[in-house]
């Protein structure tokens, strides 16, 4: 039961990030539209992406986990430079959703900054906790 409540403990927090990130892409969608959305989309793909490699890798360090995150979103974005996800996407909204559909060079700017910002808001969540502990 301990090792379980110490898996968790890494994780959970990732896991509710994730979860907590979806809604906010989701409710980023709702209210704005154009450039605003699309851009903070871009910014919260990274975000969940960080949050998805903290969960797989809990004792990754947060410039780490921005890096793989980062990493992870360019490679998809360079990916449509192939057009497969374009393809995809004309067949599955969970494709679109995952892959997106055409490269967009601004786009790899705001995955920096969604990975920059997760790196930071996970230091000042490690450094709270520590402060409580």
């Amino acid at each position: 039961m301990d090792d379980l409540r110490g898996r968790w403990a890494g994780r959970g927090p990732a896991a509710v990030a994730a979860g907590v990130t979806v809604v906010a892409g989701l409710g980023v969608r709702a209210v704005a539209g154009g450039e605003v959305a699309k851009y903070a989309g871009d910014a919260l793909y990274t975000v969940l992406l960080y949050a998805l490699v903290v969960l797989v890798a809990p004792r990754l360090r947060p410039w780490a986990a921005a890096a793989w995150a980062a990493g992870l979103s360019w490679a998809v974005e360079l990916f449509q430079l192939t057009g497969v996800p374009d393809d995809l996407a004309r067949h599955s909204v969970l494709a679109r959703l995952v892959l997106g559909s055409t490269f967009n060079p601004p786009d790899l700017l705001w995955y920096l900054a969604g990975a920059g910002l997760a790196a930071l808001a996970h230091r000042g969540a490690g450094a709270a906790g520590r402060g409580r502990a």
